[in-house]
């Protein structure tokens, strides 16, 4: 599966970083970079894949 880091700039400077095809916390570790270079973060919203990503990892940890 393909991955990619979209950025987006307004025309006020306003950025918008977005990750895809990335599962779990994969996109945060790998997007960290950006995130530190483009400034102070305003808002978060997690991807259904960041999450379902999260639910199997607390089954398999659950289940050890």
């Amino acid at each position: 599966m393909t991955r990619i880091i979209e950025i987006t700039i307004s025309p006020t400077g306003q950025t918008r970083l977005e990750t895809k095809g990335f599962t779990g916390s994969s996109c945060r570790k790998a997007s960290k970079f950006l995130e530190q270079a483009l400034g102070e973060r305003l808002s978060e919203q997690l991807t259904a894949e960041y999450h379902q990503a999260a639910a199997g990892q607390h089954s398999a940890q659950e289940e050890a």
